[in-house]
């Protein structure tokens, strides 16, 4: 885990970013001892809301496989969609 003072990004902003790069890691930022900030470079941050948006859905489906839902197979969406349009 790599922790910094907050004044650490205005005096070494790019040694911040290069370390956020480097390690694909979040930086912490403390002000007062206490931690402020989290930052983290953008490609980084991009994957984390990505896999973030997968667990949603991924429990959003297990949820209603609990709840029983029924869901179709792409055969019976296909034909669904065959008599729907074809209608």
């Amino acid at each position: 885990m790599n922790i910094r003072p907050s004044a650490a990004i205005r005096q070494n902003y790019n040694e911040i970013a290069e370390l956020c790069k480097k390690t694909g890691e979040p930086v912490y930022l403390t002000k007062n001892g206490e931690g402020d900030l989290v930052v983290m470079d953008i490609e980084a941050f991009t994957r984390r809301e990505k896999m973030l948006a997968l667990r949603e859905e991924l429990l959003a489906v297990e949820a209603d496989r609990i709840a029983g839902v029924k869901d179709i197979t792409l055969d019976e969406l296909s034909d669904y969609l065959d008599e729907v349009i074809g209608g």
